[in-house]
């Protein structure tokens, strides 16, 4: 085993013993931290909790909602942020980041047309899935909206690596494999609803342009 290996074994083993003696609470905690800018991997959360769940510590339904629980806790907090100074803080310093006015109202415009899908698919995929909540806090996307479709997202992930950690366990090569795998077949996946998504956006957008055209 490499250092790097067991390092990383070590730390997992460290979540274990962190999430088993904080319980549900912990799981909402780090959730929330992994969901919001903190750069806490969600990879290092679920699974070991996952694994506690089949030791019997755990009841894995509970655990599910924990994780979401704590994942919209943290999109939220990075929602209203973008609410409250994203825009003024782009409206004065976008320029800078040559970021215009202009580009705020397309991205705007954007989100109150395709946040939903944006939302959902960007949840399944790591990194992005800790930053959507901003530019859909910037573009005050519904709220409403906001949490059912960040809400999908997070419990899709969320049962994934609870799920793995059951069957699979808490740390190892085994579940760095699993990851990898799951990882690629989360972004075929996504890639796949966009693909869907723009295809009907087109058609329907042609079906009306032909209806607009014959009246």
């Amino acid at each position: 085993m490499s250092f790097l290996s067991e390092l990383f074994a070590r730390f997992v083993t460290w979540i274990v013993e962190v999430v088993g003696a904080l319980g549900y609470p912990g799981i909402i905690t780090m959730m929330f931290l992994e969901s919001s800018f903190v750069p806490f991997p969600s990879e290092v959360v679920m699974p070991p909790a996952g694994y506690l769940a089949r030791q019997g510590a755990m009841n894995p339904f509970i655990v599910v909602a924990c994780g979401v629980i704590g994942s919209l806790l943290g999109a939220y907090l990075n929602y209203f942020i973008a609410v409250k100074w994203g825009r003024k803080f782009f409206e004065r310093y976008g320029k800078y980041f040559f970021v215009s006015p202009e580009a705020l109202d397309k991205a705007e415009d954007f989100f109150a047309r395709h946040g939903p899908i944006s939302t959902f698919t960007a949840r399944l995929i790591t990194v992005v899935r800790q930053y959507i909540s901003l530019p859909a806090g910037l573009a005050r996307m519904n709220l409403v909206k906001f949490t059912i479709y960040t809400g999908l997202g997070s419990g899709i992930w969320v049962t994934i690596l609870t799920l793995l950690g059951y069957w699979v366990g808490g740390a190892g090569e085994a579940m760095k494999r699993e990851l990898h795998k799951i990882t690629i077949g989360l972004l075929i996946f996504c890639a796949a609803i966009i693909v869907i998504y723009v295809a009907r956006h087109v058609r329907r957008s042609r079906a009306n342009k032909n209806a607009g055209d014959e009246i």
